[in-house]
């Protein structure tokens, strides 16, 4: 059994202590007699019964009216509503400029010069021509500054996603689809048809990618991802990594090899990769070997004097600006047989 707390006990102390500050015993008598007579009697409760009184109640069904009130056009609610699917709106006028523009101008620099060979890297990994990395590069970027909300964020493609989407071209749009006879003897891919073929096929992909996001935005779907475990996501981007890593190592070490699908199929690739070793084009394996080196030694300057330094050395353009005058000074191609991007269309 539980009882309420009663105030007898507090009343009697406090008559205790009226008696030792010295107050006559006749005020005393008095006050203890007014406490005693302002005693409320307290009902000894069962701990049902305390459950049963100190029940919560339920909260109040919200009815139309006051959804219809809490959605009532105005002008308010229009300006909240714009804020909110147009952030840019709302924190632009507030800029600090002389605060935060020159950061943001060698910031918005030292991203676009990362990302300009990251593009044209990732459209080779996706199986497309250069100029669509640099598209899709740029526009998401572009679109986030109207809707983002993050200033840290850096969007755009990435290697995951990129051979995803090789994987697809290379599964539904193969080289061998687009041979052409030239002269009645000898077969050539005609480039152009299928990098267009493949173009539309990943624009597809995409739409369809963007409508299933939307769609899962609106159900509030992204709560699934807090049930994922740290282990499944470390394995996936490992695993992610290594895929990437397999599918360029045909490019270092110049060799033509067919790409393979299916379980396994990592494996197979490999396999088929180890047997054309004997067919390696030095001068591509050497041109590959001095550029990674040169990244990681900047990378690791980059690291360490990452105090002193204004912004990263951008090693990646440099790199690109290099390899790109001494390919076209020395004629790699036509020498060495070292494969190049080709010719790039402006936008």
């Amino acid at each position: 059994m539980l009882a309420v707390p009663d105030r007898g006990n507090a009343a009697e102390l406090s008559l205790v202590s009226l008696q030792w500050t010295g107050i006559p015993e006749s005020q005393v008598a008095m006050a203890a007699e007014m406490a005693l007579s302002h005693r409320a009697p307290r009902e000894v409760l069962s701990e049902a019964e305390l459950e049963e009184v100190a029940r919560r109640k339920p909260p109040t069904k919200p009815s139309l009216r006051g959804c219809l009130h809490k959605t009532r056009c105005s002008g308010s609610a229009a300006k909240s509503l714009l804020f909110r699917f147009l952030p840019f709106l709302r924190w632009m006028p507030r800029y600090p400029i002389k605060d935060w523009l020159l950061g943001d101008i060698v910031s918005g620099f030292s991203v676009g010069i990362m990302h300009l060979p990251q593009g044209l890297a990732y459209a080779l990994l996706a199986g497309l021509p250069p100029v669509t990395g640099l598209y899709s590069s740029f526009y998401p970027v572009f679109l986030y500054f109207f809707f983002g909300t993050s200033r840290h964020n850096s969007v755009g493609p990435f290697a995951v996603i990129s051979v995803m989407i090789g994987s697809l071209t290379e599964s539904l749009a193969p080289s061998e689809d687009f041979l052409e006879s030239v002269n009645g003897s000898n077969a050539t891919v005609n480039e152009e048809l299928r990098d267009a073929h493949r173009v539309e096929l990943v624009a597809t992909i995409t739409v369809l990618t963007g409508i299933f996001q939307v769609l899962l935005g609106l159900l509030q779907f992204g709560f699934v991802v807090t049930y994922l475990s740290d282990p499944l996501v470390r394995g996936y981007t490992t695993a992610a990594s290594v895929h990437v890593l397999v599918s360029q190592l045909k490019n270092v070490f110049g060799v033509s090899q067919s790409e393979h699908s299916g379980p396994l199929s990592l494996f197979v690739t490999i396999i088929d990769l180890c047997k054309k070793l004997p067919d390696t084009n030095v001068g591509t394996l050497v041109t590959a070997i001095i550029a990674m080196v040169a990244i990681l030694i900047v990378k690791e300057l980059n690291h360490k004097f990452a105090a002193k330094l204004p912004m990263p050395i951008p090693i990646e353009l440099i790199t690109i600006i290099v390899s790109t005058g001494i390919s076209y000074g020395v004629n790699l191609k036509e020498k060495f047989g070292i494969s190049v991007v080709g010719n790039i269309p402006s936008g």
